[in-house]
């Protein structure tokens, strides 16, 4: 197949987060497997407008925040130069829209859209504009194939009014291999617990904070790491200094991918504390590497964990849940063994090969069924 596809950021972009690297380790596969792939994205300060990454050709145009007005040009012009058998759009910012510029066969992936979530992140203006613009999805997609990558965002759009039948789960995968246990590395003697991502407000990190002010207050000896970079990042440095966190809490900014599977590997935990996510993949890289999660009991993280047996699962928001969850590892480190033990075996259920697979079948489904 020679397809176009589309997403507001690459794998090189400084922003980039666990929706490129969902996209890049799928399409990179079907561009290794001998399919032309395309990505028109956005650029940023310094960027060359052109790039090969994991064999997809990308082509770059305006910055974060004009991609909306660039990339839909950019996309008419490569349409109307090149022969395309699919257009692809991975709808995890502000939707394009894309359907209305051609009729070739047309390919959603939705991570998750973020509806009423985005007034938690945004200043209302902004927050108005993304629950808006998310509303013509069923009608303007209607022809779409969709890609959910997981229930809970199959179970939203359903909700929003596309057909269940158009619409296929298809899980993210992990590199078990990669992300492994190491007898080597132990875990951190002081019970130590790790935040990897984005620093965003939506992601609910500051409910952690107050968990482990909440724990050391009652004389619990308990840690937190907070690896990532955002704009979250003085406000949440803000609320460490006010809890007098300091000596407890560690920002560690960007880690790359060699110290992420360290922390992985130390941690007694992962927190995930968001409100929403489409799966969490932290969580299941964590589990590869034989390390629980706590996560809030949102749609997504519901499933990269299994309450009781990955993991533990605590209401959006509840410190004192948060932090009864955090107390619990602390004291039981059999239970956060045995957690782990079983989160290896469910991330090895899991493959980004058989992610492509499954993605290959269905896009093909799409193009002979359009055809």
């Amino acid at each position: 197949m020679r397809i176009l596809a589309v997403n507001w950021l690459d794998l090189e972009n400084p922003q980039a987060g666990g929706a490129e690297v969902h996209f890049f380790e799928i399409f990179g596969r079907l561009a290794r497997r001998g399919h032309e792939v395309t990505l028109i994205a956005s650029g940023w300060k310094g960027a060359s407008p052109r790039a090969s990454i994991s064999e997809i050709e990308v082509h770059r145009f305006g910055g974060r925040h004009s991609f909306a007005l660039h990339g839909r040009g950019a996309v008419r012009r490569l349409i109307e130069r090149h022969d395309f058998d699919v257009l692809v759009e991975d709808i995890n910012k502000l939707p394009l829209f894309l359907p209305t510029l051609s009729r070739l066969p047309f390919y959603a992936i939705v991570p998750h859209l973020f509806g009423t979530t985005a007034f938690r992140e945004a200043a209302l203006p902004v927050a108005a504009v993304v629950w808006l613009a998310e509303l013509p999805i069923p009608r303007v997609y209607r022809r779409a194939a969709f890609h959910a990558i997981s229930e809970s965002t199959r179970e939203d759009l359903v909700r929003r009014g596309v057909p269940r039948q158009r619409i296929r789960v298809i899980f993210p995968g992990v590199d078990s291999q990669w992300f492994a246990p190491d007898e080597g590395t132990r875990r951190t003697t002081v019970p130590t617990f790790l935040y990897v991502g984005r620093l965003k407000r939506y992601k609910g990190i500051d409910t952690v904070l107050r968990a482990v002010a909440q724990l050391r207050g009652e004389g619990g000896e308990v840690r937190l790491q907070i690896a990532g970079k955002g704009d979250d990042l003085p406000r949440l440095e803000r609320i460490a200094r006010d809890l007098d966190l300091s000596a407890w809490v560690r920002f560690l900014g960007f880690v790359d991918e060699e110290e992420k599977r360290r922390l992985l590997r130390r941690a007694w935990a992962v927190v995930f504390p968001s409100v929403k996510e489409g799966w969490g993949i932290a969580n299941v890289e964590a589990a590869a590497c034989g390390t629980p999660a706590i996560a809030s009991d949102s749609p997504g993280l519901r499933e990269s964990v299994i309450d009781g047996t990955t993991g533990l699962l605590v209401p959006h928001g509840d410190v004192g849940a948060m932090a009864n969850a955090l107390g619990q590892l602390c004291r039981q480190p059999d239970l956060v063994s045995r957690l782990g033990q079983a989160g290896r075996r469910f991330a090895e259920t899991l493959s980004w090969d058989q992610a492509a697979d499954q993605t290959e079948a269905h896009m093909l489904e799409a193009v002979n069924g359009a055809h």
